[in-house]
């Protein structure tokens, strides 16, 4: 198992396939996707050995992101090869939508068990608002085919500064009767949206006090969850989820770790820099990055810095999949 110097162990491995993405969302990637080009980005074979080091170190769960992983025209066979990764129990994707009302039965014939959706309002307008894509109804129409083809679906939206009540009461009410997981992700800094982030933060601790109030309880979280507190009420289809990263102990639960899309390994969403796995990748070499994995976990820190405006590499979320 993989585990770092504070007793740490990571299940779960979050996999960029590429960094770009067709949206314009504010606090991401606002002037649109002006990057590398899919070709310098890990090839299937090289995600092969990635997948069966991880795994033989205890991985089992693997999450597929981007930027929007399904840009990739061979995203369907690397999905199928995750899936088919012995000792992979559990594949996850986060997507910004557009594509699932097509591909969603598709998707989980391949091996896909989750699905995590970007949908920041459900107001068409402040949707197109955000994203720069008028999208909104083809993305819940998607959402809706996701349910149908049995697979376990999530839906980030990220808190900005405009957030109220009515927003808030117009989600809870989508809530009684979608059996998703709404989860509430507080805007983090990254090296580019500093003056985006001081205008537009907001935190989620009013929320978590509403739904605690309202009749909301805790979910008992799962080995291989991600960092969200979820709660469940019993008069609703759905839960809600809230990721506070600036809230005391955030990173104390860290159970993963992040290959970008160029074959860095990220211990840390906002690491100074990533470390490069990618020799032993393109040498097939399994041993040897089991090795150097379980030495790099040595120099993983306690914390993210962000409390202190330390944003790391990360000049935006594209880069990572967040």
């Amino acid at each position: 198992m993989l585990s770092d110097t504070f007793g740490r162990q990571f299940h779960y491995l979050r996999l960029s396939l590429t960094e770009a993405c067709n949206f314009r969302c504010q606090y991401c990637l606002p002037d649109g996707y002006k990057g590398p080009s899919d070709d310098q980005f890990l090839t299937p074979a090289e995600i092969r050995t990635l997948l069966t080091g991880f795994s033989q170190l205890g991985t089992s769960k693997v999450r597929l992101t981007g930027g929007e992983p399904t840009l990739r025209r061979d995203f369907v066979d690397i999905l199928s090869l995750t899936a088919n990764t012995p000792g992979i129990e559990r594949v996850a994707m986060t997507t910004h939508g557009g594509r699932l009302a097509k591909f969603a039965h598709d998707w989980k014939d391949a091996g896909l068990d989750q699905i995590n959706v970007s949908i920041d309002s459900l107001d068409p307008r402040q949707f197109a608002a955000i994203t720069g894509q008028d999208k909104l109804k083809e993305i819940l129409l998607g959402l809706d085919k996701s349910i149908e083809a049995g697979l376990d679906v999530k839906v980030n939206t990220v808190l900005l500064n405009d957030f109220t009540d009515s927003r808030l009461s117009r989600f809870l009410d989508w809530l009684k009767h979608m059996p998703v997981t709404l989860r509430f992700i507080e805007l983090m800094q990254t090296g580019e949206n500093t003056t985006f982030f001081n205008q537009q933060h907001y935190r989620a601790t009013p929320i978590k006090e509403q739904l605690l109030n309202a009749g909301w309880q805790p979910v008992i979280r799962r080995k291989d969850a991600g960092p969200a507190q979820e709660f469940y009420h019993p008069d609703y289809a759905g839960k809600v989820g809230l990721i506070m990263p600036y809230s005391k102990d955030f990173c104390s639960s860290c159970n993963r770790l992040r290959i970008a899309a160029n074959g860095n390994l990220h211990l840390c969403l906002f690491s100074e820099k990533g470390i490069s796995v990618r020799h032993w990748l393109k040498e097939g070499d399994v041993e040897g990055l089991k090795e150097h994995l379980v030495s790099c976990l040595g120099s993983k820190h306690a914390t993210h810095y962000l409390h202190d405006g330390n944003t790391g590499a990360t000049k935006h979320l594209a880069m990572l999949g967040g």
